[in-house]
């Protein structure tokens, strides 16, 4: 049987490598050539790497990516590097004729006074979380290509993912670089190993967000390539459910056995107020992660432990 060729970028990354390990089987064959094998910043070369290989599929989820002071340190980086990244990737599989595509896209995409839980047609209806609009404002550049690409290629489908936060395996911990979940378990962790009597957290903590356990995105992928017809061009992948920062930081202290106080700086940003996605199409589709929030803290706590 000939296996399935898939294009995977990012496979070294969190996403990239849980994807890895859902598609772990010998109907696939991954194909994830790392930054010194093949620039994705470089068009050429990447579109060389297309016309020379044959792909019945790409996934791409390759990024400049991290938390909310590293978006706001780095906004050029942000925008500039992840547009040319997509752009790159997207344009030369359709140009080396890859009719399938599986584009990562971001809960940051949506506007940050959006009606929760936030439809997938809210794109552009308002302005962006200023913290993080280069990064947002490149998913939101993918995902139109990818629209473009379809109108004008009937043939083609290429499908955006939108997901909610992640963390898990192959996460990032370190502060500067980390998304919110796995910065909290660390600071957590930290603050007990070192005895500290106080966290502190930044804003007054009542934000609400929506974090999945990434396994789970890679397998909603898994499921997208067995059921890829009936997947949307645009579809959101969530738990359904958010919590308070502050609620997060105590499971999270609960799970590592951390007894200290929090406090807040009211000066620092927070981000969106809330952005919790609309999972109708995925509950439609009659898929549901298989992790609680709570089974995923624990799973990315040991993961954490084991690797540190």
């Amino acid at each position: 049987m000939n296996k399935i060729k898939i294009f995977l970028s990012g496979g070294s990354g969190m996403v990239g490598s849980n994807i890895r390990e859902a598609l772990a089987d010998s109907k696939y064959e991954i194909v994830c050539p790392g930054k010194l094998e093949l620039d994705l910043l470089d068009y050429e070369k990447v579109n060389a790497f297309f016309r020379t290989n044959s792909f019945d599929l790409v996934i791409h989820t390759a990024g400049i990516v991290g938390g909310i002071l590293a978006n706001i340190d780095n906004p050029v980086k942000y925008l500039v590097e992840n547009t040319d990244m997509a752009r790159n990737v997207i344009l030369s599989a359709k140009n080396n004729g890859v009719k399938r595509l599986i584009n990562l896209g971001s809960s940051c995409m949506y506007p940050r006074n959006a009606k929760n839980p936030i439809k997938e047609e809210s794109i552009l209806t308002g302005e962006l979380e200023p913290t993080n609009e280069g990064y947002a404002i490149a998913k939101i550049y993918a995902l139109r290509l990818c629209e473009y690409i379809n109108k004008k290629n009937q043939d083609c489908a290429y499908k955006t993912l939108i997901p909610c936060n992640l963390h898990g395996k192959y996460d990032k911990f370190e502060p500067h670089h980390a998304h919110l979940i796995p910065s909290i378990i660390y600071k957590v962790h930290y603050a007990k190993k070192n005895n500290l009597q106080n966290i502190e957290i930044w804003g007054n903590g009542d934000v609400r967000r929506e974090c999945m356990y990434v396994s789970d995105l890679a397998d909603f992928i898994k499921f997208t390539l067995e059921n890829y017809d009936k997947i949307p061009n645009i579809i959101n992948v969530g738990l359904g459910y958010d919590y308070t920062i502050n609620e997060y930081y105590n499971m999270v202290a609960k799970v590592v056995g951390y007894q200290g106080a929090f406090t807040h700086d009211l000066t620092k940003p927070e981000g969106m107020k809330k952005k919790l996605v609309d999972i109708f199409f995925q509950t439609q589709l009659g898929w549901k992660p298989k992790y609680t929030f709570e089974q995923g803290i624990i799973e990315t706590y040991n993961y954490l432990k084991n690797k540190y």
